[in-house]
C-alpha cells in the first residue's frame, strides 16, 4: 500500500533533504485529503484548495468554450458585450470555482455553516450571472449551421418546455433543500463522494432553471412576461425564511452524529447549525430581494425599449400618411407640389417637370424619325 501522511512526509525529506517545507505541505496535503485540516478560518478559507476533483475538468472545458464564442465573435468583426463575459466568468465561474474546490469547498463537509454558503452561492447567486452572461445566445451566434439547427431543436424540445416553464423550475427549485435537510439524502453526502458531487451539480442546475427564464437574457420557450416573473420572485422569498428558522430552532442535528464525530477544535455542532440556518435565512433573502429588484429594472428597461420601439412605428406611419396626403392633394391641383421636406417648390422647379417631358417628346419623335431614315429602312 503507497504511504500516506506522516509516512510520506517523512519518505520525502528522506528522499529530497532540501525540499521546500511549502512545497511539502502541498503534496502531502494533496495526499492527506481533509485528515490533517487545520481549524477553519479567514487564512484558511483563502489558502486551502482541492484541485484535483472532476469538476476542474468541467470548469476549465466551459471558460475556454465561452471565450473560444467570444473571440470567434471579434475576429469575424460582431460586438459581443464585455459586461457579458464579465458577469459570466467573474460572476458565475468564479464563485462556483471558489465553493468547490477552493476554500469552502475543502471544509464543506466539516461543518455545516460552510456548506450553507456553498448552497448559496451553487443555487442562488452563480446561476443568476451565468444567465446574465446570455452562453445560449453566444452558441447560437457562433456555431456552424448543424450544431445550431440541434440546439435550436433541444431548446425547443418538451423537455426543455417542461422544465423551463416557471412553476416547473420554481417547484425543483423550492423544493430541493427542504427534501435534502429532512430526509436520509443529506447523509448519504456526507458518506459518499459521488453523491457529495452529484448534490452540487443538482443544486447548480436546478438555481439556472429557476432563474434563467425569470432573469436571464437568452431566447428561451414561454417565457412569461415581466409582472408575472416578478410576481414569482417574491412568492419565492419567503421559502428561504422559512427552511432558515426551521433548522435554527431543529433539535435535532441534521447529519446525525457525522459532525459530533470530527471532534473539531472550538466547533459546537449545534451553535453551528443555528449559523448554518441564519446564513439561509439572512442570505436568501437578500439574495431574492436584490434578484427581484434587478428584475424589476430589466422591466422598466424593456417597457422604455417597447415605448422607443412603437414611437418609431408611429412617426414612420405619420410620415407615410402625410406623404400620401400631399401626393392626393398636388394630383387634385389644392396645393403645389412639395420637396422631400415637406416645403413648397419654387415655380421653375415646379414647371421643370412639363418643360422634361416636353423634351423628352421631341426626343421621341427625333428618333422616330431617325428610325425611319433610308439606312434604317435598308437596314430592315
Amino acid at each position: 500500500m503507497p504511504p500516506t501522511g506522516p509516512d510520506l512526509r517523512r519518505l520525502i525529506l528522506h528522499l529530497v533533504p532540501h525540499i521546500d517545507t511549502s512545497v511539502l505541505s502541498v503534496t502531502t496535503w494533496l495526499a492527506d485529503g481533509d485528515d490533517h485540516l487545520p481549524p477553519f478560518s479567514g487564512a484558511t478559507a483563502l489558502s486551502q484548495w482541492e484541485p484535483m476533483q472532476l469538476i476542474t475538468v468541467g470548469l476549465i472545458l466551459t471558460t475556454g468554450l465561452y471565450l473560444y464564442g467570444v473571440t470567434r465573435m471579434h475576429r469575424r468583426g460582431d460586438r459581443w458585450p464585455i459586461s457579458r463575459t464579465l458577469l459570466f466568468l467573474i460572476g458565475g465561474i468564479a464563485p462556483i470555482t471558489y465553493v468547490t474546490i477552493g476554500g469552502i469547498g475543502v471544509y464543506d463537509d466539516q461543518m455545516l455553516s460552510v456548506h450553507m454558503i456553498q448552497h448559496m452561492v451553487l443555487g442562488m447567486i452563480a446561476p443568476v450571472f451565468l444567465a446574465l452572461g446570455a452562453p445560449v445566445t453566444l452558441a447560437l451566434r457562433v456555431l456552424p449551421a448543424r450544431p445550431r439547427g440541434l440546439l435550436v431543436a433541444v431548446l425547443h424540445s418538451r423537455i426543455a418546455k417542461i422544465l423551463a416553464f416557471p412553476l416547473v423550475s420554481f417547484a425543483i427549485y423550492v423544493a430541493t433543500p427542504f427534501a435534502l435537510y429532512f430526509s436520509g439524502l443529506y447523509d448519504l453526502t456526507l458518506r459518499h463522494e459521488w453523491f457529495h458531487d452529484l448534490t452540487h451539480l443538482h443544486f447548480l442546475l436546478a438555481g439556472c432553471l429557476f432563474f434563467w427564464p425569470l432573469i436571464g437574457l437568452d431566447p428561451l420557450p414561454g417565457r412569461w412576461p415581466y409582472p408575472a416573473r416578478a410576481l414569482l420572485m417574491l412568492v419565492s422569498t419567503p421559502f428561504h425564511a422559512v427552511l432558515g428558522l426551521t433548522i435554527m430552532n431543529s433539535t435535532t442535528l441534521i447529519g446525525g452524529g457525522y459532525y459530533p464525530s470530527l471532534h473539531l477544535a472550538g466547533v459546537d455542532a449545534f451553535a453551528d447549525q443555528r449559523m448554518a440556518g441564519g446564513i439561509l435565512w439572512a442570505g436568501g433573502e437578500v439574495v431574492s430581494v436584490t434578484m427581484l429588484a434587478a428584475l424589476v429594472v430589466q422591466w422598466i428597461r424593456a417597457s422604455e425599449k417597447e415605448t422607443r420601439r412603437v414611437d418609431r412605428q408611429l412617426d414612420r406611419e405619420q410620415s407615410r400618411r402625410n406623404a400620401q396626403a400631399r401626393r392626393t392633394a398636388v394630383e387634385a391641383g389644392a396645393v403645389a407640389p412639395a420637396g422631400d421636406d415637406g416645403t413648397t417648390l419654387p415655380w421653375w422647379v415646379q414647371q421643370a417637370p412639363a418643360d422634361g417631358a416636353a423634351r423628352t417628346e421631341d426626343d421621341r419623335g427625333t428618333a422616330d424619325r431617325a428610325d425611319r431614315s433610308p439606312a434604317t429602312i435598308l437596314e430592315q
